[in-house]
């Protein structure tokens, strides 16, 4: 099993930075800057690494998907949404299949 204590420091960094000086903190301007600009900025390099994977670029893979973490965090901090949240709702799915969480959903 690969270890995500790397996502839990990038987390607390960006946490940290969110109300730095926008002057000295790529995080701090981006939060700064809301939600949508932040949305904006994860489905372009959503797309990025999409664009490698179907290439089979696999360093500009493993870059792309280190960049749309750290924008996913990034975006979760502007929308008020704590990793921890995330983590709650996937262990509430943990051992129901992918096609019954789906039906499940009211909106879908």
């Amino acid at each position: 099993m690969a270890d995500f204590s790397q996502l839990e420091k990038l987390a607390s960094e960006i946490e940290a930075k969110a109300s730095a000086s926008p002057d000295s903190s790529y995080t701090a301007r981006l939060i700064g800057k809301g939600v949508g600009p932040c949305a904006k900025k994860l489905g372009e390099e959503a797309v990025e690494l999409a664009l490698a994977a179907v290439q089979k670029q696999h360093t500009e893979t493993v870059k792309e998907a280190a960049d749309v973490l750290y924008h996913f965090l990034v975006l979760l901090k502007a929308a008020g949404v704590s990793p921890q949240e995330v983590m709650d709702e996937l262990k509430r799915r943990e051992g129901t299949s992918g096609l019954a969480e789906k039906a499940s959903r009211k909106d879908d």
